[in-house]
């Protein structure tokens, strides 16, 4: 018997028979394993090809700070009020000093009594961020069916706590003040957004409205950042996506439409030693570079010029 010849073969089977955690990591993962290894703060990611079944995750089941990317799941919630009959979107809700915080948005600058259609407030909350339309969409809709709702879909570590920049009202879980106005994980954020995709909601035209206005993103500098290089006013964009900024923590979830698949990409930033609130943001080139990498991995062509279906196939 040739011992040499067989030397290979003998290798190769020992190295298929490895823990996983023992091989060595695909491309775009190793990549990514060094992108962030080098990143002064913490990441969390979580990408998924939603054709290939592909995935990578960069401490994915880690809880971090949402920032404003939480109110995705308010927008879930009045969607599925809307589809039960509880609510409609052309409800009005009407502009008051209470619910006017600073931060983003433009309806801590207008006047109180402005009357807006509950869905063009959840617009305004999720293309602008708006935290006076974000607490006018609480009121309407409640934080408490939120968080039942996000506890159905199986999110152990995501809750939505409180108001935007107001105090807890009630009794609220130990960890709130880690957290400020909500947590998640990277991958329990991505699983929403898939949820939305395949329209678990089983109302299709709520879903793509859903989507619509998240392709509607008006903040451009962390995952589109190099991407897309559309203008926010030349229509829809290919990703449909939520940030989240705080002085330490930037974050952006979305699904992307790539021209040979769509994907979910999470990515939050936590602890990030830069806390400019500048173009130049440490956390915010990072988050594009990571999205950039993931998207050259999966889709080298790029971002689809056309979205002839948003949403998974029909069940």
């Amino acid at each position: 018997m040739n011992l040499r010849r067989l030397r290979p073969c003998f290798l190769l089977l020992l190295f298929a028979a490895l823990p996983l955690g023992a091989q060595s990591p695909a491309p775009l993962q190793a990549k990514l394993d060094a992108m962030v290894k080098a990143y002064p703060g913490h990441v969390g990611l979580y990408a998924h090809n939603l054709t290939t079944g592909a995935t990578v995750a960069e401490d994915a089941g880690r809880p971090v700070p949402t920032a404003s990317v939480i109110k995705v799941s308010l927008m879930l919630q009045a969607f599925e009020q809307v589809k039960a009959g509880k609510l409609r979107l052309d409800k009005p809700l009407t502009l008051t000093a209470d619910n006017q915080v600073e931060g983003s948005g433009i309806l801590r600058v207008l006047t109180p009594g402005l009357r807006l259609s509950l869905r063009d407030t959840i617009a305004l909350m999720m293309t602008l961020s708006d935290n006076t339309a974000t607490n006018m969409v609480i009121d309407a809709v409640g934080l408490a069916p939120t968080n039942a709702m996000l506890a159905r879909m199986g999110m152990k570590n995501t809750y939505f706590y409180k108001k935007v920049f107001k105090p807890a009202a009630g009794p609220q879980p130990a960890d709130q003040k880690q957290f400020g106005l909500g947590k998640t994980t990277a991958r329990e954020m991505a699983d929403v957004l898939e949820g939305i995709y395949r329209c678990d909601l089983g109302d299709r035209d709520l879903c793509r409205q859903m989507i619509t206005i998240m392709r509607n993103q008006q903040y451009r500098a962390m995952l589109p950042r190099y991407l897309d290089d559309a203008d926010a006013s030349d229509g829809l964009s290919p990703i449909a996506d939520k940030i989240g900024s705080l002085d330490e923590a930037r974050n952006d979830v979305a699904l992307v439409y790539s021209q040979s698949s769509p994907l979910v990409i999470s990515i939050f930033t936590y602890d990030n030693p830069d806390h400019s609130w500048t173009p130049d943001n440490k956390a915010e080139i990072e988050i594009g570079k990571l999205a950039q990498a993931i998207v050259a991995a999966w889709s080298p062509q790029g971002l689809a010029r056309t979205i002839p279906h948003v949403l998974a196939p029909a069940r």
